[in-house]
């Protein structure tokens, strides 16, 4: 037999209306999407990553290595005015902070990782930690 439950239209209006609100971020038409976008390549000795974060001053631009996890992080503040002589036309501004992170696999050596930032584009040199080789120990 199968169940019975009674509809009632009330509980899911709400549900439809506020669907998907408190879960994306709000963005408004002719905003760009903000995001970081990364290379990541490597030889022998180091892994070499190209972030690209534009329209960022390289001292809101925070980066973290633990081990083998890497985190990128940035704080983007955008101002535009648009003025007619004295009067302002238009203004639009927004502020936020985006990150990126990701593992490697091998463990970095933090003390001799490089970064520079230019023309939109942070370049991070991540040497590779040199691993311990094994020994075998004679028991006596």
């Amino acid at each position: 037999m199968a169940n019975i439950l009674r509809y009632n239209p009330a509980d899911t209006a709400f549900d439809d209306l506020f669907r998907g609100f408190f879960m994306r971020p709000v963005r408004f038409e002719g905003m760009q999407e903000i995001q970081i976008k990364i290379d990541v390549s490597e030889d022998d000795k180091a892994y070499t990553v190209h972030a690209e974060i534009p329209g960022v001053k390289k001292e809101d631009i925070h980066v973290t290595v633990d081990g083998s996890q890497v985190a990128i992080s940035a704080e983007v503040k955008n101002e535009k005015e648009v003025k007619e002589g004295e009067k302002v036309l238009r203004s639009e501004r927004y502020y936020g902070k985006v990150s990126r992170a990701f593992v490697l696999e091998q463990d970095v050596d933090e003390t001799s990782a490089q970064a520079k930032y230019n023309d939109g584009i942070l370049e991070l040199r991540l040497p590779k930690r040199s691993t311990a080789k094994s020994k075998n120990i004679t028991v006596l």
